[in-house]
C-alpha cells in the first residue's frame, strides 16, 4: 500500500502481529470474536502497551470490519500513512 511493504505474522519482541510495516512503525491487528473476551482483551491491552513502548503504533480492526467494511479499513490505514508522511509519526 502506497509503496510500503507489510509483512504477515511478524514476530516483535515476545509478540506476533498480524501485519507489520517497519518503515511506518505500524502494526495492523485483525481481531476475531475471541478478542471480546475479557482475558483476551487484557492480553491485547498489554501487547499494545509493550509495542507502543517500542515505538510501534497499532491499528486494530474487527473481523466484521474487514469482511463488511473494507473501504473504511483501507481509509484508516491510508489516513495513518498520510499522517506519517506529513508528520513523521501518527497517533491512531
Amino acid at each position: 500500500m502506497y509503496g510500503y511493504d507489510f509483512h504477515r505474522q511478524k514476530p516483535i519482541d515476545r509478540y506476533i502481529v498480524d501485519f507489520f510495516c517497519n518503515k511506518l512503525r505500524l502494526a495492523i491487528e485483525c481481531d476475531g470474536y475471541s478478542h471480546q473476551i475479557l482475558e483476551v482483551y487484557q492480553k491485547d491491552t498489554k501487547k499494545t502497551k509493550r509495542l507502543n513502548a517500542l515505538g510501534i503504533q497499532i491499528l486494530r480492526f474487527s473481523d466484521w470490519q474487514i469482511l463488511h467494511d473494507m473501504e473504511n479499513v483501507l481509509r484508516a490505514i491510508e489516513a495513518y500513512i498520510v499522517d506519517f508522511e506529513e508528520n513523521g509519526f501518527s497517533t491512531p
